[in-house]
């Protein structure tokens, strides 16, 4: 396990053992750049500790955890403020996953956490797509004098892996150049979420994917724990008929952002997330039975 990793309490079902497990399940404590309501680095602990009111077996794809090796490995330990910092941790932690043939699969904290997470998965699949759920189109060139934030993580990752890689789904805000940029450069489906993924995903080929799920893709009356709630958004059995869609691609990575406990007195939102969590999972096929460029 990495040094920068320390563990508290795992997520539902998850195994002892790092070296045997096809997939490590971690959590991202950070929101230092958070533009309205900050505390979204409780949301790892919050999603493990509601994890234990669902079921391992999934409904929805006939199987259960009992059945995934996959290994939750704590937070990353972060200098606290420091953003640069945390993210050279971040980005080291999922190399080091990666480059033992695992699937990353993070618990944000803020989207930001998403870039070195890219960075990472991008490294050993140079072809790598990037498939991103919001409210939030996050295609900023700077926010606020800044280019590292949480409103312009999709704007640095298209930078990375190339606009026509980024796909963009149930998107709702932004500015006016943020929704011109989307259009013109990347997949870019404004406020549409399931047909548009249908249609990606069956014409899909081998090429390797990295899943984002911001969880403020789903509408506040569903997911009112967030840092930025949007109305308007897709319903909460909608965002799980999407993830049963893509465990159908190649995920070589995952992350899910922006929970906030401190906004989530039901725990509604939470168990969302861990609720994704788990058909993530269970469904997406190992590295070592698909591929491992």
């Amino acid at each position: 396990m990495h040094p920068f990793l320390y563990r508290k309490f795992g997520f539902m079902g998850s195994q002892e053992d790092y070296r045997s497990a096809d997939f490590v399940l971690f959590g991202v404590p950070m929101d230092f750049t958070v533009s309205f309501q900050p505390g979204s680095r409780f949301g790892p602990q919050a999603i493990r500790a509601v994890s234990e009111g669902l079921e391992e077996y999934s409904f929805y794809q006939q199987r259960s955890l009992t059945d995934v090796r996959f290994f939750d490995g704590g937070d990353v330990d972060l200098p606290f403020g420091n953003t640069v910092s945390s993210m050279k941790r971040i980005e080291a932690v999922a190399k080091e996953i990666c480059a033992d043939g695992k699937i990353p699969i993070a618990m944000g904290g803020e989207h930001l956490v998403s870039l070195p997470l890219i960075k990472a998965a991008a490294a050993k699949y140079p072809e790598l797509a990037v498939f991103h759920f919001d409210a939030h189109a996050d295609l900023r060139d700077e926010y606020l004098g800044e280019e590292l934030s949480h409103a312009t993580v999709m704007r640095q990752v298209a930078g990375l892996i190339g606009p026509n890689k980024l796909y963009q789904f149930g998107i709702r805000s932004g500015t006016e150049e943020e929704y011109a940029y989307g259009s013109q450069n990347t997949h870019f489906f404004v406020d549409e979420l399931l047909k548009p993924l249908q249609q990606v995903v069956e014409n899909w080929d081998d090429t390797p994917v990295y899943v984002s799920i911001d969880i403020d893709v789903v509408d506040p009356a569903f997911a009112p724990g967030t840092g930025t709630p949007e109305p308007g958004g897709c319903t909460s059995k909608e965002i799980l008929q999407a993830m049963l869609m893509l465990t159908r691609l190649p995920i070589v990575a995952m992350d899910l952002v922006e929970v906030l406990p401190a906004q989530d007195s039901s725990q509604r939102t939470s168990l969302l997330a861990a609720k994704l969590i788990r058909e993530a999972l269970v469904g997406i096929t190992p590295l070592k039975k698909a591929f491992d460029k």
